[in-house]
């Protein structure tokens, strides 16, 4: 018996993006709903002509964002496709979740898909950012976040997880390298106070899924020393996992956010302990 899969996106100023990520789900046959952080641009007429419906609400972490969507009452899916404005699906994804939802015979209760990830119009394949699965399908009444993560979100499933075998593409067209550092400054605020009041609760496992091995290797980096890590990283991704090998445009993209994006948190972390240290 098929399944309805209902699409969820997050938005905030991205007529840019929005158009090629709405315009790859057709042939989902899916209910698609938009949250959106107030935008200031065209997202809104974007989003109508497209048919999605629309709610609007105040952005303050991505996990309490995402929460929020997936309360909404109005959600007709036992499936959800949650993903970002600036991320679009391949004909082949579109296919392979369509028969996967269409024959009734998902054995899991959440799908990782394979995220293709574009820096300055280049595919990033090396360093360890190909492949890249990330947890995006997921049966509604399954999925909880972690609200103590606030930098970035993770869907977490009660249930069993599976892999998708076809490529969903992140390429924001709204991204040079000035609106990447200052996007990321903003990122290393919110990473240096969740490291320094240790808000996420989750603990991970090095024999668990994706997400299980990502939480327990980030908790391990959390207790190495600061400045040092970002170094080894760098090292790390642009020697050992071969990140040379993406060329010029990989070079910027691997030392901005494996080196100089994780020395700025620890930069942050130091200023956290010196204030709070004048506190007491």
């Amino acid at each position: 018996m098929p399944e309805m899969l209902s699409v969820i996106i997050l938005t905030y100023n991205e007529e840019l993006n929005l158009p090629k990520c709405l315009s790859s789900l057709e042939g989902l046959n899916a209910q698609v709903l938009i949250v959106d952080s107030f935008s200031t641009d065209g997202t809104l007429a974007i989003a109508e002509a497209y048919g999605a419906t629309l709610i609007q609400n105040p952005f303050e972490t991505h996990a309490k964002q995402w929460q929020f969507a997936l309360s909404q009452p109005g959600i007709r899916g036992e499936w959800i496709l949650g993903i970002d404005a600036d991320q679009q699906l391949t004909p082949e994804l579109v296919a392979e979740i369509r028969n996967l939802l269409a024959t009734g015979m998902a054995r899991h209760d959440g799908y990782y898909i394979n995220r293709r990830n574009y820096f300055l119009g280049k595919w990033i394949r090396y360093g360890g950012y190909y492949p890249r699965y990330l947890l995006k399908l997921f049966k509604k009444d399954k999925v909880y976040l972690d609200e103590g993560e606030l930098m970035d979100h993770h869907f977490y499933i009660r249930g069993t997880t599976g892999k998708l075998q076809y490529d969903l593409v992140e390429n924001n067209l709204k991204e040079d390298i000035a609106f990447w550092s200052q996007k990321h400054v903003r990122y290393a605020q919110l990473q240096a106070r969740e490291e320094f009041h240790a808000t996420a609760a989750l603990k991970g496992s090095l024999v668990g899924n994706t997400d299980a091995r990502r939480i327990w290797m980030k908790n391990t980096w959390n207790r190495m020393p600061l400045f040092v890590r970002p170094a080894l990283y760098f090292i790390y991704r642009y020697i050992f996992q071969l990140g040379f090998m993406d060329g010029r445009t990989g070079l910027v993209f691997h030392f901005l956010q494996a080196f100089w994006y994780r020395f700025l948190v620890d930069a942050m972390i130091v200023e956290l302990k010196r204030k709070d240290k004048d506190v007491r």
